[in-house]
């Protein structure tokens, strides 16, 4: 079974589409969280997850944008947050606030979290994966860092596929990983995206303009 891995779309569709495109054949997609935020398309992106009924937990972001709360982000996240708030319905704002922060999948082999087992809002870093985070399970899936990684124990595997809108990893494509259970393999991929027309769009809102200028450079 093959199993597209996402996470940290953050609103951008151009890069959602790129991903979409670029996917190998897979069985089943999941998100690791904060589907919304930053980028200038958050109804769009909200409206295929939940059409395509793709398993997702709450990111910081969606919840920030279900709460209406944004005072622990900075400028642009703060911004991000307001204008998502903005462009959803109040339907897509309930599903945002009924989002888990946890999901087990594949009959509890595959667990999903934003952003470390214990706390949804912990960053879990490259150098921070370890056997130990896999608790019961084969595979984690994880987000929030917005950088790509997974490592292979014995016990199973921690996969971040990294950020689909908002790499911060130094290279600005779209990022994203395909998982096959049965080998216990992850293949980490990377897509080209128009980041000129994600800047175009974002100048045509009241978005900071360095959210554009931080695509460009991966960061």
């Amino acid at each position: 079974m093959r199993v597209g891995l996402l996470s940290d779309i953050h609103g951008n569709k151009v890069a959602l589409d790129a991903v979409r495109e670029d996917m190998p054949a897979v069985d089943a997609l999941v998100c690791a969280g904060d589907i919304v935020g930053y980028n200038p398309w958050p109804a769009d992106c909200v409206g295929w997850v939940r059409e395509n009924a793709v398993p997702t937990v709450m990111g910081n972001h969606d919840r920030a944008v279900a709460g209406g709360d944004s005072f622990r982000f900075n400028s642009q996240a703060g911004a991000g947050v307001r204008y998502a708030r903005e462009q959803l319905s109040e339907a897509d704002i309930e599903w945002l606030a009924g989002l888990p922060d946890q999901r087990r999948l594949l009959d509890g082999r595959l667990k999903v979290v934003h952003g470390h087992p214990d706390d949804p809002d912990r960053y879990t870093f490259p150098e921070d994966f370890t056997a130990d985070l896999l608790g019961e399970v084969d595979v984690l899936v994880l987000g929030h860092t917005h950088l790509q990684h997974h490592e292979r124990f014995e016990e199973g595997i921690v996969v971040n596929p990294g950020s689909v809108g908002q790499p911060r990893d130094g290279d600005p494509r779209a990022a994203y990983a395909v998982l096959d259970v049965d080998e216990s393999t992850v293949e980490q991929r990377r897509v080209e995206y128009d980041i000129e027309a994600v800047i175009e769009a974002i100048e045509e809102t009241d978005l900071p303009g360095e959210i554009g200028r931080r695509l460009q450079q991966g960061r």
